[in-house]
């Protein structure tokens, strides 16, 4: 994946979706611990590559599968951790994970819904929507970016 230019050059603020982005989606299924984990292919380079051009990177990514009994948050924040780790191995950096266990799609913080970027303007006050980008793979993401009023690129 290689990011424009032009967008490099108007976004300093990275939003990345995690399940088919930064790792490979289970159709049907859901990650639920490190052994199911995989690294999208070219993401730990793609990271690496992208870190230094953001001010900010965060990962946003609904989680519905502890909201369901499927995964417990401890198996969750292992996965993240372990993630984390293996990102910085590569060059890379996340700033924070914003996630959303809830089932219920009206929860304002579940994607669509802007209330992860909401939370990091809270948390992180420079950021700006207008400057930042959104990379995600499915069509919730491209709304999320939408609703959010930032740009979006699809991860291929």
């Amino acid at each position: 994946m290689i990011i424009p230019d032009s967008l490099l050059q108007k976004c300093d603020t990275l939003f990345l979706d995690r399940d088919g982005v930064v790792n490979v989606w289970l159709p049907g299924d859901y990650v639920k611990n490190w052994q199911e984990f995989r690294f999208n292919p070219g993401f730990p380079d793609f990271i690496g590559r992208y870190s230094s051009s953001f001010r900010h990177i965060f990962i946003v990514t609904n989680q519905r599968g502890v909201g369901k009994g499927l995964m417990t948050l401890e198996q969750l924040e292992d996965i993240h951790s372990r993630m984390l780790k293996e990102i910085a191995d590569a060059g890379g950096r996340i700033d924070r994970i914003y996630l959303c266990t809830s089932v219920d799609d009206s929860d304002p913080m579940r994607k669509p819904n802007t209330g992860m970027a909401q939370q990091a303007m809270k948390d992180y006050p420079d950021i700006s929507m207008e400057r930042s980008l959104m990379i995600g793979d499915q069509p919730s993401d491209r709304l999320f970016a939408d609703n959010c009023g930032m740009d979006f690129l699809l991860w291929e």
